[in-house]
């Protein structure tokens, strides 16, 4: 059985619309609702809601909370899933990576994922990007990817591409 821990931290894939103010806004967590569809045999998923922000939003103080969290679940699990909003995704990565090489401790994958769209609508990529992940940590070599929209790409040097909504490599 692989132990995955799977790490939130808000984002637009867990955005719900709150009709009393008509904006999206990240108040309550829709990953346990996506868990549940999937099939996840020969998988143990441990969840750990470590925040609910927008990404924008997200200070050095939150990217270095994140860098830690990741580092103290690398301990007792096979790999690690940050859901991490997609604007700031790569700051994020970016301190993991450092993190993680300056304590020597680069020795299980690492997969952030988010989404373009948020879960509830229609037209998400929310639910094909997790699956991916889920996928991606199970197979892949030590070392901190982005997976997302059937790509993944590692660390360091990885960007989002505004122009085309997805992440390249710079």
């Amino acid at each position: 059985m692989k132990r995955i821990a799977l790490i939130s931290t808000g984002g637009t894939i867990e955005k719900t619309y709150d009709a009393l103010t008509g904006v999206l806004a990240n108040r309550v967590a829709v990953l346990d609702v996506m868990l549940a569809q999937m099939d996840l045999r020969g998988v143990s998923v441990s969840r750990l809601a470590l925040m609910n922000k927008d990404s924008l939003d997200m200070t050095p103080e939150d990217h270095a909370l994140i860098a830690a969290t990741v580092h103290n679940a690398l301990r007792d699990h096979d790999g690690v899933i940050v859901v991490h909003g997609t604007d700031r995704l790569a700051v994020s990565g970016e301190a993991v990576l450092e993190r993680l090489a300056r304590e020597g401790a680069m020795t299980k994958p690492v997969v952030f994922t988010g989404a373009m769209k948020p879960y509830e609508l229609r037209d998400t990529d929310a639910q094909q990007n997790l699956t991916e992940a889920l996928l991606a940590v199970q197979i892949l070599a030590p070392g901190v990817y982005v997976a997302m929209q059937n790509q993944v790409l590692a660390f360091p040097g990885v960007t989002k591409d505004r122009a085309r909504g997805t992440f390249v490599k710079a």
